[in-house]
């Protein structure tokens, strides 16, 4: 089990959480570049190498949750759930939802690409729909919660706020699932069917659904980097060019 870290009382030092006897010794310690590197480089969707047979160690999601909840948030007020599905039946009931909303688009998508010869549209679209056929066998669904509402009378700001207190958590959470060998992918299609979802699941009113996060043990060898443009590509130094 990993620690968690809070200020002791009177002191500007950290100290473990769990046992406050014993003071962080990790933080100051180097990190190692290569394998850091390696581990932003190479978290990615995963579709088609999760395994749905290897059960789900409810530690190992703790951990990865009590990880992610050190990502900077507005005010640091942490207004953030964490529902996590592993019921059959229930994860079943999402699953359907989420076919209802991702297959007729995609299925759609598919056949545009597969008329354009865009190979890696294809791949990516087989793969979309792949993993919504076999949604009811993925071990673990996580939807991240976030409390607050979507106004559209608020300024972009506010939204951007609200949002940025969540989905930096959301990364953190792959990335410590990816160190312990499990796979996910970022997902959104359920929330086309939020309110039924919210009402299986009991989510209360003033929290949304920000995604869902299909979790299961990684098939094969670790991940390579994917495709990616060069920064100089994407990078404006000063102003917009």
């Amino acid at each position: 089990m990993i620690p968690y870290y809070g200020i002791d009382a009177g002191s500007d030092s950290f100290s473990q959480g769990n046992d406050p006897s014993i003071r962080m010794q990790w933080y100051m310690t180097p990190f190692d570049i290569e394998i850091t590197d390696r581990l932003l480089a190479t978290t990615r969707s995963v579709r088609r190498r999760l395994d749905f047979d290897r059960p789900m160690d409810p530690d190992v999601l703790r951990d990865c949750v009590g990880l992610a909840s050190y990502a900077p948030n507005a005010s640091n007020a942490q207004d953030w759930r964490w529902v996590i599905v592993t019921d059959p039946e229930q994860r079943a009931a999402i699953a359907e939802l989420y076919r209802e909303g991702i297959v007729p688009p995609m299925q759609e998508l598919l056949e545009r690409r597969r008329a354009d010869g865009d190979d890696a549209g294809v791949r990516h679209s087989e793969a979309v729909l792949y993993l919504a056929e076999r949604f009811h066998e993925v071990p673990a669904l996580v939807i991240p919660c976030i409390r607050g509402e979507l106004d559209p009378d608020l300024h972009l700001a506010w939204t951007a706020s609200l949002f940025g207190s969540i989905l930096p958590a959301v990364w953190s959470f792959q990335l410590a699932l990816h160190s312990r060998g499990l796979a996910s992918t970022f997902t959104t299609a359920h929330l086309l069917a939020a309110d039924e979802v919210a009402a299986l699941l009991d989510i209360p009113d003033g929290y949304l659904q920000t995604c869902l996060i299909p979790v299961a043990y990684l098939l094969g060898d670790d991940l390579k980097p994917p495709a990616r443009k060069d920064p100089d590509e994407i990078i404006a130094w000063n102003r917009w060019a």
